[in-house]
C-alpha cells in the first residue's frame, strides 16, 4: 500500500471483540495474567500497552522500519538512542541543530562529540576519530533548514562501521525515509507534525534491525520512558492527516517564503522547498520584538508542527543555550525569526505578516524564556 493509505489505516482493526474503528484506549497499569506462566502478551504498561503498540505498528510501517518505540517526548527518545553509546564512545554531530539536543550533549549525557557541517562531506569524514561510534543528524537542520545527503553519510558509515542516527522529525515519512536512504535509527518529536495538533508531547524510535530495536526496548523499559496509552491514541490520531497536512503545510510555506523574499525589510529566507517550517532575517533587530508583539493569527509560540502556524526567537529561545559565539557563527543571530506554517489559508498569513511588519521600528527586544521547546 502507498503511505497515504498506511496513514489513514493506521489502528484500524485492532479490536476483535466489538470491531471498532478506533483503537481502544488500554488505560490499564497491568494486566490480568491468564495463569501461571501465562500472559496475554501485556503485564504492565511500562513494558507494553495495546494502544501504544498499534502506535509503533503504524510508526514502523510509515518509517519502513522493524520496529518503533514511542516515547513521553522527542528528548526522551533521542536520550534513549544515545544511552547506546559510552563515556569513551566519540559521536559527530550537526552543528545547526535543535538547541536541546546541544543541550542534552553538552550538560548532560557527557558523551565526547564534535559539531560540524553534515552538509559537508569531507567535513563529516575529517571529524571522524577511531573511537567514534555514529553520526548524528537532523534530516533538516533547527533552524537554519539545511538539507544533508543522507544517502552519502548512510555510504561512508557504512566504510568506516558508524551508526546514522536521523531525526526526521522537519520532514516525516511523507517528505523523507532515512532507513531507505542507510540509516540506522530514526528520531522524531511525535509532538510535531506526527501528531500535529498541538495537543500532546511524545516522541519515536524507529529501526531497521529488529535486535537493535530489542536492545532500545531495554533501555526505554529500564528507564520508564513509555508514552501513555491516552497520548499514544492522540498521536494516532493524527496520523491518519499526516499526508494531507503536510501537503497543506508546503503549499502555505512555499508562498509565504516568495513573499517574504520580496519584503524589503527581510535580508534572507531560508526555505529548502520542503516541509512547513522556514526561518527568515529580518534587516532591524528591532524589527523582531515589534513583530512578537504584533501577530494577531500567528501564535507566538515555541513547538511547531501544528495545524497553527507558530513563530519563535531561536536566539533568545529554543538556542538560548548555545554560547553567544556559536549561534552567531551558525547565523543564529539575534535577527532571525523561525515560523512553523500551519494550515491556514496563506492569504491570511501573509496578511498578518505585513502588518506585523509594517510601520517605525520602536520595539526594544523582550527578555523571553531561555529553555524552551
Amino acid at each position: 500500500m502507498k503511505l497515504d493509505t498506511v496513514l489513514v489505516h493506521a489502528g484500524v482493526r485492532r479490536d476483535p471483540v466489538y470491531g471498532a474503528l478506533s483503537v481502544p484506549i488500554y488505560q490499564s497499569a497491568t494486566f490480568q495474567h491468564p495463569a501461571l506462566g501465562e500472559s496475554t502478551g501485556y503485564d504492565y504498561s511500562r513494558t507494553g500497552n495495546p494502544t501504544r503498540t498499534a502506535l509503533e505498528e503504524a510508526l514502523a510501517r510509515a518509517e519502513g522500519g522493524a520496529r518503533a518505540l514511542a516515547f513521553t517526548s522527542g528528548m526522551a527518545a533521542l536520550t534513549c538512542a544515545l544511552r547506546l553509546f559510552g563515556p569513551d564512545d566519540h559521536l559527530v554531530v550537526t552543528e545547526d541543530l535543535y538547541g536541546g539536543t546541544y543541550r542534552l550533549l553538552d550538560h548532560v549525557l557527557g558523551l565526547p562529540h564534535t559539531y560540524v557541517d553534515t552538509t559537508d562531506l569531507a567535513a563529516v569524514r575529517a571529524a571522524i576519530r577511531p573511537n567514534t561510534r555514529a553520526i548524528l543528524v537532523e534530516a533538516l537542520t533547527n533552524p537554519r533548514m539545511k538539507r544533508a545527503d543522507l544517502a552519502a553519510l548512510a555510504g561512508l558509515c557504512r566504510e568506516v562501521g558508524l551508526r546514522l542516527i536521523v531525526d526526521n522529525t522537519f520532514l516525516t515519512p511523507c517528505l523523507c525515509r532515512p532507513l531507505a536512504l542507510g540509516a540506522d535509527i530514526v528520531v522524531h518529536s511525535a509532538t510535531k507534525y506526527l501528531a500535529g495538533h498541538n495537543d500532546v508531547v511524545a516522541g519515536a524510535l524507529i529501526v531497521r534491525d529488529a535486535a537493535l530495536g530489542e536492545r532500545l526496548h531495554f533501555i526505554q523499559n529500564a528507564v520508564g520512558s513509555a508514552l501513555g496509552p491516552q497520548e499514544s491514541w492522540l498521536v494516532l490520531r493524527g496520523l491518519k492527516t499526516l499526508a494531507l497536512r503536510m501537503e497543506r503545510h508546503q503549499q502555505n510555506a512555499a508562498r509565504i517564503a516568495a513573499w517574504l523574499r520580496r519584503h524589503p525589510r527581510v535580508e534572507e529566507v531560508l526555505y529548502p522547498g520542503v516541509s512547513g517550517m522556514l526561518s527568515f532575517t529580518v534587516k532591524d533587530p528591532r524589527l523582531v520584538p515589534q513583530v512578537l508583539r504584533r501577530v494577531r493569527l500567528i501564535l507566538f509560540a515555541e513547538s511547531l508542527g501544528g495545524v497553527e502556524t507558530l513563530i519563535t526567537f531561536p536566539w533568545a529561545q529554543t538556542h538560548a543555550d548555545m554560547p553567544v559565539e556559536v549561534r552567531e557563527r551558525l547565523g543564529i543571530t539575534d535577527r532571525l525569526l523561525r515560523l512553523s506554517v500551519g494550515i491556514e489559508d496563506a492569504e491570511d498569513l501573509i496578511a498578518d505578516l505585513a502588518q506585523a511588519l509594517e510601520g517605525e521600528c520602536d520595539g526594544v527586544r523582550d527578555e523571553a524564556s531561555a529553555h524552551g521547546a
